[in-house]
């Protein structure tokens, strides 16, 4: 019995290549490799985006902490506890009186345009 496809691969030529044994083995093994296998290109795609997020957590944390640590070393002086206090806390002395004013441009925006 003749086979059928002799006579196409002979005018083809790019289908004699296609249907090569090693071709398709090596298409085959391409394929698995790209999508189907646990270490696939694409699952590494998705854990180097997460990596690469990792790393700049990292990176931002790292500059956090060296703040805190500089903030650290100045409130170690009273007077710049008393001062943090002041700005952040609004702590007073007994003697004192504070009033705070708010600029419109400070505000959120759902607060805009509201009087006391």
């Amino acid at each position: 019995m003749k086979n059928p496809f002799k006579n196409n691969t002979k005018r083809h030529p790019l289908l004699r290549f296609l249907t090569n044994r090693y071709f398709l083995v090596f298409a085959i093994f391409v394929v698995w490799m790209i999508f189907l296998d646990n270490y696939s290109l694409l699952d590494h795609r998705v854990l180097d985006k997460e990596i690469n997020e990792l790393e700049d957590n990292k990176k931002y944390y790292k500059d956090e902490i060296k703040m805190d640590q500089q903030k650290i070393k100045l409130l170690k002086n009273p007077d710049q506890i008393e001062k943090y206090a002041r700005e952040k806390y609004y702590m007073k002395r007994d003697s004192e009186d504070i009033y705070i004013i708010e600029f419109e441009e400070n505000l959120p925006p759902d607060e805009k345009g509201k009087s006391l």
